[in-house]
């Protein structure tokens, strides 16, 4: 563990061994598990299979909802990506509270999400380029689907492609696509989120690129790039303010 303690909440698949990584999802808690992960073959297959074998051990199991788990002023820097727009707008400044709280003075609050602007920028440029025919209908409804599938989204994707019978079983058990926590609940832009981030008590919040940090060393945590130095998830924004 590196002596800069920075947390990685809601990290999902994305772990760094530079981290103390935080998640709740249903693949984390089974791989937690004995029994989980004795059952976890008989319920996952094909590609939710491999990444939950692929999944590391180094994972804090704790619910978000609950707050998080650390004291006062006790880390150097909080990460999370993809996860601030799933919350529902409303908790967002108590989520935003809990990060601020367990940061030391001047500890860096870095978040990634999708980039709503990049989105509706691109979906602006399809739909000219098809009202003068310069691009094809299916690519216009492409950038529709970028742009508000995952709001609008109600069974859980990786369910919507198992056969009847196990879909049938799943959807009764885990519930639907937004109890899952897989919808898009708001999103943000260059102005929203910095602004959001200075109600919240945070200062200077900058946007920056995949690659671009004040937290030390970065580019080592492989969090927001490969180990080949590829975008880990293009079409996202990166902002980073200071507590």
């Amino acid at each position: 563990m590196s002596a800069v303690k920075v947390l990685n909440l809601g990290c999902g698949y994305q772990t760094s061994d530079r981290c103390i990584n935080i998640d709740w999802s249903i693949p984390v808690r089974l791989k937690g598990s004995r029994i989980g992960r004795r059952i976890a073959p008989l319920l996952l297959t094909g590609d939710r299979l491999a990444g939950f074998e692929e999944l590391s051990d180094n994972v804090m199991r704790h619910d978000l909802r609950k707050g998080i788990p650390f004291p006062d002023g006790s880390v150097d820097a909080v990460y999370h990506s993809h996860v601030l727009e799933h919350l529902d707008r409303d908790v967002v400044p108590g989520f935003l509270a809990e990060v601020h709280r367990v940061l030391r003075p001047g500890g860096i609050h870095r978040i990634v999400v999708p980039d709503l602007e990049a989105q509706a920028r691109a979906y602006l440029e399809t739909l000219d380029g098809a009202l003068v025919g310069a691009t094809e209908p299916t690519a216009h409804e492409e950038s529709v689907h970028v742009l508000i599938e995952q709001m609008v989204r109600r069974e859980a994707w990786g369910t919507s492609t198992r056969r009847p019978v196990r879909r049938w079983l799943e959807n009764r058990l885990l519930g639907d696509a937004r109890s899952r926590g897989e919808t898009h609940q708001w999103m943000w832009d260059r102005v929203s989120l910095p602004h959001e981030l200075e109600v919240a008590g945070f200062h200077d919040p900058r946007v920056l690129s995949n690659t671009e940090s004040q937290i030390p060393d970065w580019s080592s945590y492989l969090l927001d790039e490969t180990p080949e130095g590829e975008e880990y998830k293009p079409g996202s924004m990166y902002v980073e303010a200071t507590r």
